[in-house]
């Protein structure tokens, strides 16, 4: 048997579903896409830019941190050599 109320609500999502491609597909729903579309690529312009700015900062952060511990590593260098030229001294050498 043919439940009518079934058939009833495949129509009702038929209908439904024509009527929504229809609106989907009307010049006010592609503006509407437009505007979206043309937002979500501001939006991407701003997230690239910040991102730009914080790699730079990074790179910066990076490059100081590399000055100084090479000045550290030299510093102990020279404390080293100078320790050694102490002992060298003290021995007599």
């Amino acid at each position: 048997m043919i439940k009518w109320s079934t058939v009833g609500k495949i129509a009702c999502g038929f209908l439904v579903g024509t009527a929504g491609v229809k609106i989907l597909g009307s010049n006010d729903a592609k503006k509407c896409y437009t505007h979206i579309t043309a937002a979500a690529y501001r939006c991407k312009d701003s997230v690239m830019e910040t991102y730009t700015n914080i790699k730079e900062n990074c790179q910066d952060i990076s490059a100081d941190a590399k000055e100084i511990n090479e000045s550290r590593y030299a510093k102990e260098r020279e404390k080293e050599i100078a320790d050694a030229k102490a002992v060298l001294e003290n021995a007599g050498v």
